[in-house]
């Protein structure tokens, strides 16, 4: 094959082709040069050759030797360089750069010379408008975007199909679901980027059902969903927990010849992890030709959020192996399943990992840090990362209070509360689910009844659910039983089994049976599977000596074929987890089946 070099060379010995470069560059030989030019070092040489021989100042060569260079440079320097010297412009050539800008970045200068362009006399067309609003999509530039939108219309573009699909993507990315509503509703023709820019926009928004509305529409109108369609609509049936209709779209994925694309292949995975079929996630991750850093998280997280916490960590290890390089969102996973199996030396080994690669500082894995040395029994070391944090937002800190709580640190945690508060950072419902544990934890009765007040009177934050199960569980710890049942009766939500087993509980340890037989009717109208009401209630029967009592439960439990799960415990040795069942004299060993 001829190099660009060599017909150079050849064109520097043939002074014929000059004067054809000076009449007309779309001449066979030229277009053939700049089609064969594959690197910005045979650009430079074709371009030097064209200024040398006085062709530099023509607009129609100039602008084909930028397009080259913005496909052909890692920046736009080269280009813009070009274009700053060029002493004529117009619309293709300033089109030929924002495109540039909006492709390779930064995106800040395509919205700089889109307003320069104007100051120029010169006025945007239906190839302009596309790149720029592009850019205001990536920079979440959405005041500048409808901007330009109001430029679109008063330049009479808006009914240009390929400026309203650029516009419908821009809302969806900036999360402006009533703009993309309009600007699609308005659309006569809608192409597949329309759709897929709908679909993605209701998704990503958790508007799931209506993402999913829009993908039926699409599909009936005859429109012919790609690969970006597919990954766009699968979180929601991972998100509504549609397994089912996730597993049509899989199969119309196949029979599109799709089933091959490593994006849908992950989205595939993820759906399933979330639905609780790793073994079909599992046999797609084997399956996969290649894979990127997607298929690992998405692998990953799928044994993770599925109980299968070793054949996450095993899977780790395979990729670390491999050496595929991890990012944060591994790590987030990788920790939580650490967490969940009380490894920490494992742990500790991710951490100098995370530490190693300045992941350190990331509030999503401090968080994850902080909940896994808490769930492992090392409250000192989740202290330490947290003091760690150069700068800490609400999740942290209420993590770290949470943390506290739950190894019986209740003053500490509130003397953190108090110190979140000093700092000016306000909290939220979780940070006082965290603050009622800490004092349900330490029996702070009067601080739970206080800050319980707060959180309604300073904050607005309505009680939920589990804020009044741990008001209830105070208040029947301490005795209070009356006082407890009566807050009950009050609660602005409807008490569901969480509060009353709380009280259930407490009637155990304060004896009160005439009150543990009212609740323990309630429980059982409310979640009559549920076996521990059953053996609560039994043993507070046969603690009062209530034998009969006691054994019809017995009874009544195996008619209903009622089992208690027995209590497990897991040990790490040698990064091998070692599972013990309650009554049981062996112990079995989880090496993972990750593949």
């Amino acid at each position: 094959m001829i190099s660009v070099s060599m017909l150079l060379k050849a064109l520097l010995l043939t002074k014929t082709v000059f004067s054809e470069f000076r009449t007309n560059y779309h001449s066979r030989s030229f277009n053939y040069l700049l089609n064969c030019c594959s690197s910005l070092t045979d650009l430079t040489r074709i371009h030097a050759l064209v200024v040398a021989n006085g062709c530099g100042q023509s607009l129609l060569l100039s602008t084909k030797l930028i397009t080259m260079a913005c496909r052909l440079a890692h920046t736009m320097d080269y280009a813009r360089k070009m274009f700053d010297q060029m002493p004529e412009r117009d619309v293709f050539l300033w089109n030929t750069l924002i495109r540039g800008y909006a492709d390779v970045g930064p995106c800040e200068e395509a919205l700089v010379l889109y307003r320069n362009m104007h100051g120029a006399g010169l006025f945007p067309d239906n190839y302009t408008f596309p790149f720029v609003v592009r850019s205001c999509a990536v920079l979440s530039a959405l005041r500048e975007g409808k901007e330009v939108h109001c430029n679109i219309v008063k330049h009479g573009l808006d009914s240009d199909v390929f400026v309203q699909s650029s516009l419908v993507a821009m809302y969806s990315q900036s999360g402006e679901t009533l703009g993309m509503e309009l600007v699609f509703g308005e659309m006569v023709v809608k192409n597949i980027v329309s759709w897929t820019a709908v679909i993605a926009g209701y998704v990503q928004n958790r508007y799931f059902k209506e993402g999913l509305g829009v993908f039926r529409k699409m599909v009936g109108s005859g429109t012919q969903p790609n690969a970006v369609t597919l990954v766009s609509v699968l979180p929601a049936c991972a998100g509504l927990e549609f397994v089912n209709l996730g597993k049509l779209i899989h199969g119309y994925g196949i029979k599109l010849g799709l089933d091959s694309d490593v994006s849908l292949t992950n989205a595939l995975i993820a759906l399933y992890g979330k639905c609780g079929n790793v073994e079909t996630a599992r046999c797609l991750f084997i399956g996969m030709v290649a894979r990127n850093l997607v298929s690992w998280n998405a692998m990953i997280a799928a044994y993770e959020q599925n109980d299968a916490s070793a054949n996450a960590v095993k899977l780790f290890r395979r990729m670390q192996a491999e050496k595929v390089e991890f990012d944060y969102i591994t790590m987030v996973s990788v920790i939580s399943a650490c967490a969940s199996l009380g490894a920490l030396n494992t742990g500790r080994w991710i951490h100098e990992l995370v530490k190693q690669k300045g992941l350190d500082i990331n509030v999503s894995i401090a968080n994850a840090l902080i909940d896994m040395y808490a769930k492992c029994g090392n409250i000192d070391l989740a202290r330490e990362v947290f003091e760690m944090l150069p700068c800490r937002s609400l999740v942290p800190w209420t993590s770290m209070i949470g943390a506290l709580a739950s190894h019986g640190h209740g003053e500490d945690a509130l003397k953190l509360f108090s110190r979140m508060k000093d700092e000016g950072v306000k909290p939220n419902s979780f940070t006082f689910a965290a603050v009622f544990t800490a004092c349900r934890h330490s029996g702070l009765v009067e601080e739970g009844k206080r800050h319980f007040e707060s959180m309604m009177r300073d904050y607005s934050i309505m009680p939920g659910v589990e804020h009044c199960a741990c008001m209830v569980d105070l208040l029947g710890r301490a005795g209070s039983l009356m006082e407890a049942y009566e807050f009950i009766e009050k609660m602005p939500v409807e008490p569901d089994v969480s509060v009353w087993g709380a009280l259930l509980g407490s009637c155990r340890i304060h004896s009160n049976l005439a009150l543990a037989e009212l609740v323990a009717e309630k429980l059982f109208l409310l979640d009559p599977q549920t076996v521990t009401f059953y053996v609560l209630m039994s043993n507070i029967y046969a603690e009062a000596g209530r034998w009969e009592d006691a054994e019809r439960l017995r009874k009544l439990m195996e008619e209903r074929e009622l089992k208690k799960i027995p209590g497990q415990s897991l040990v790490e040795v040698n990064r091998r987890f070692h599972t013990f069942l309650s009554g049981s004299r062996s112990r079995s060993s989880l090496r993972g089946s990750a593949n």
